[in-house]
């Protein structure tokens, strides 16, 4: 199953050190099967308020997702956005082409809303 790594990075200070670190990453994803789903474009916000930027990046499975991170490629440009960049960075799965809202609900609340 698809696994993502996802950024909202809140404050992202150009220089050098994320010009490095965009200059390396595509070389790092390319061994785990990673590539850009999302990165940068401004999103239109239906609702609520959005601050930052957002980059989303596809996995094969959340196990490539997870030996992409912990590479030492992608360990070495790390502190060049780590030092660049705020915000909050995390790896999650996606779901089954199957998958429906109330998958998610336990069967007993699912069925005392019936």
């Amino acid at each position: 199953m698809t696994a993502y790594a996802i950024g909202h990075l809140t404050e992202v200070r150009m220089g050098p050190g994320v010009v490095r670190y965009l200059e390396g990453i595509d070389a790092t994803l390319a061994p785990f099967g990673g590539r850009f789903i999302i990165h940068g474009e401004p999103p239109e916000v239906k609702e609520g308020r959005w601050t930052g930027t957002l980059i989303v990046i596809a996995f094969p499975d959340i196990a490539a997702a997870r030996v992409w991170y912990d590479s030492p490629a992608y360990q070495a440009i790390l502190p060049h956005r780590a030092d660049n960049a705020d915000g909050v960075i995390m790896l999650v799965d996606g779901t089954p082409a199957d998958h429906k809202a109330t998958d998610v609900l336990p069967p007993e609340l699912l069925a005392a809303a019936r």
